[in-house]
C-alpha cells in the first residue's frame, strides 16, 4: 500500500492507495464512530458493497443505493439521501462512506458537508476519473443551467483507493478517467503527459502503469489544493479543460458525454487559445491523433450550437461578471488565467470546429 498525505486547513488526511482495501475498512478507519453510512450507486453495489459492509464490525450499518449516473448529481437525489440521513438516525458522531465514482463521491460528500452542518465521511474510489474528484474537499451537486453549481468545501477524514475496483471498470469510464490524468501532466508534469499520450488504454499493459499515473496526477493536485484550498488562486489552474468541458456536458444533456470525455476535448480548445493567444506551442495535433485512436467523442462538440456552449461557459464558476476565466498554457506545465471576451470566444470556438474537430 502507498500512502499521500493531505494537509487541509481544519485537519489533515491520507490517501491510501493498495490493493484490497475494501476488505479491510474497518481495520482502517482511525476514529470510532457511532453510525455508518454507506452510499453508493446501482453499478458499484452488486460488485463491492458487500466486500465493504464485511469488514465494518460493531458499528451500525446503513445503506444507500442510488441510480448511477450524472442524472443523480441533482436536487431531488439530494434531499433523498438527507432524508434516509434522518430516517436512519445519524448523528454529528456518523459517518459517511462514498463508495463509487466521482458522482457518488460528490454526491455524498456533499450531504456529509450539509447534513447537520457537517459530518465526516470516507471517499473509497472506483474509478480513474475519482482519482481527481476524491481529493480535494470540492462536493457539489448540479443544476440544469450548469454543473457543480451548487456546493461546498467538505474535505474527507480520508481516502481509500482500493485499485482492484479498477479491473471491472468499463473501457469508456477508463478512458474519461485518464483526460484527468492528461490534465495534470499539461499543468504540473510534461513527461507524464507525453506518457500517457503514448501508450494504447485498449492495451493491457496500461494496468502496469496505472498506479504509477494515478499517484502521479493526486500528488500533483495534492500539492496545489494544499496551497490554495479554497481556490481563490492557483487551484483554479485545476479547471484548465472544464470551461468548455461543463459547458458541453450541460449543453448535451448529463450523461450523453462523460466527465472526462468532455475535459478532453476542453482541453484540446484549452490549447487551441493557446496557441492563439499566447503564441505558445502546443501538441494539438498529436493530443487530437491520441484522442481519437482511444475512441473519445470528439464528434460531438460539432453537433452543438456555439452561442449555447458560450452561454454556459459564462455561467461557469470562474468567469464573473460574464467574462469568461480561461485556463490557457504558455506552455506545457506553465499554466495562466486570461479572460476572453464573448466576441471573442465565439470566433475562436467556431475555428477551433472548424480547424480542428472537423479534421
Amino acid at each position: 500500500m502507498k500512502e499521500l498525505s493531505i494537509h487541509a486547513s481544519n485537519h489533515s488526511y491520507k490517501v491510501q492507495i493498495g490493493k484490497g482495501l475494501r476488505h479491510t475498512v474497518g481495520s482502517m478507519i482511525a476514529k470510532d464512530y457511532s453510525h455508518v453510512m454507506i452510499i453508493t450507486d446501482s453499478q458499484v453495489a452488486p460488485l463491492y458493497l458487500e466486500d465493504v459492509k464485511h469488514s465494518l464490525t460493531g458499528t451500525p450499518i446503513d445503506t444507500v443505493i442510488f441510480p448511477a449516473g450524472e442524472q443523480a448529481k441533482s436536487m431531488s437525489q439530494y434531499e433523498e439521501l438527507l432524508t434516509a440521513c434522518i430516517e436512519n438516525s445519524l448523528d454529528r458522531k456518523s459517518l459517511i462512506i462514498a463508495l463509487g465514482g466521482g458522482v457518488v463521491g460528490d454526491l455524498a460528500g456533499f450531504v456529509a458537508a450539509t447534513y447537520m452542518r457537517g459530518i465526516d465521511y470516507i471517499q473509497m474510489p472506483t474509478t480513474v476519473l475519482a482519482h481527481d474528484s476524491s481529493v480535494g474537499g470540492k462536493v457539489a451537486i448540479n443544476h440544469p443551467l450548469g454543473k457543480n453549481l451548487i456546493g461546498s468545501f467538505h474535505s474527507p477524514v480520508q481516502v481509500l483507493y482500493d485499485v482492484e475496483t479498477l479491473q471491472t471498470l468499463p473501457y469508456h469510464e477508463l478512458r474519461s478517467g485518464y483526460a484527468e490524468i492528461i490534465k495534470h501532466g499539461c499543468l504540473d508534469d510534461p513527461d507524464l503527459f507525453h506518457d500517457a499520450t503514448s501508450r494504447s488504454l485498449a492495451d493491457e499493459a496500461i494496468t502496469e502503469v496505472l498506479e504509477d499515473h494515478l499517484l502521479k496526477g493526486i500528488a500533483i493536485k495534492a500539492s496545489v489544493v494544499e496551497q490554495d484550498e479554497k481556490e481563490t488562486g492557483i487551484r483554479k489552474y485545476l479547471n484548465l479543460g472544464h470551461t468548455l468541458g461543463h459547458a458541453i456536458e450541460s449543453e448535451a444533456g448529463y450523461g450523453h458525454v462523460t466527465h472526462g470525455e468532455a475535459v478532453a476535448i476542453g482541453l484540446l480548445f484549452a490549447m487551441y487559445v493557446s496557441k492563439e493567444k499566447l503564441e505558445a506551442s502546443m501538441p494539438i495535433a498529436n493530443l487530437y491523433a491520441w484522442l481519437g485512436k482511444q475512441g473519445y467523442p470528439l464528434n460531438v462538440l460539432t453537433h452543438l450550437d456555439t452561442s449555447s456552449l458560450v452561454d454556459r461557459m459564462k455561467k461557469d464558476k470562474k468567469s464573473t461578471s460574464g467574462k469568461v476565466n480561461m485556463v490557457l498554457l504558455e506552455e506545457l506545465g506553465k499554466p495562466v488565467m486570461m479572460e476572453v471576451k464573448e466576441t471573442e470566444l465565439t470566433e475562436l470556438l467556431n475555428r477551433f470546429k472548424e480547424e480542428v474537430m472537423s479534421c
